[in-house]
């Protein structure tokens, strides 16, 4: 399989790619600087570029078979920016599977019907900022007719993949408390390598 990964510096985009090489997939990640990446392999192709760059998306996704997107908001709006160049380059290219990292802030209440979780009175989040960015990244893929998939971790200290954690479609499994980087980049390039999950935000949690 090729996988064309974003984010591949990132904490989770990091362990998504060691996982790809090691199971001998090609990758091309885009990153702005090459040198950030550990990684070297014949399997992995780097570009340096913008994923808030049109050119640099369209050229990215030659051969490719499936996305990654391990984005995160930078503290601005690249995922809005990024999101709908992906999604037309993608139909241009005939590529239909992407997932994507979100936040558990965009998943369904189970106490308040009909809010996110980050819209909820008892939201403990000084800010929604992160949360509405990432909640018209998912509102876009949901329009886009693409094979979709938004894995949305609860609290995400670093650490390694226990190989041990719940999932739930479009809530947070209850009782969550954290969820290890190494195991959301376990989930996420298992349901990478699948069918599993599309059309939908899955909660991911211990």
């Amino acid at each position: 399989m090729h996988f064309l990964l974003l984010g591949a510096t990132g904490r989770v985009g990091t362990r998504v790619l060691e996982r790809a090489l090691a199971d001998n997939h090609k990758v091309t990640a885009l990153v702005r600087n090459p040198q950030k990446v550990n990684q070297r392999s014949e399997q992995l192709t780097l570009l340096q570029g913008d994923a808030c760059n049109p050119d640099d998306i369209r050229r990215s996704l030659e051969s490719v078979d499936v996305v990654i997107s391990c984005l995160n908001t930078d503290g601005g709006t690249v995922l809005t920016e990024s999101t709908p160049l992906l999604i037309e380059a993608m139909k241009a290219q005939g590529v239909n599977r992407v997932v994507t990292i979100g936040t558990a802030g965009i998943l369904q209440s189970q106490e308040h019907p009909g809010l996110l979780r980050y819209e909820t009175p008892d939201t403990r989040r000084s800010s929604t900022r992160a949360a509405e960015e990432h909640r018209k990244a998912w509102e876009l893929l949901q329009a886009s007719g693409l094979s979709w998939t938004v894995v949305c971790p609860t609290y995400l200290p670093d650490g390694e993949a226990l190989g041990t954690y719940r999932v739930a479609r479009d809530f947070l499994p209850e009782d969550s408390k954290s969820i290890s980087v190494g195991d959301t980049a376990d989930f996420t390039y298992s349901v990478a390598c699948s069918q599993e999950y599309v059309g939908c935000r899955v909660g991911l949690a211990y």
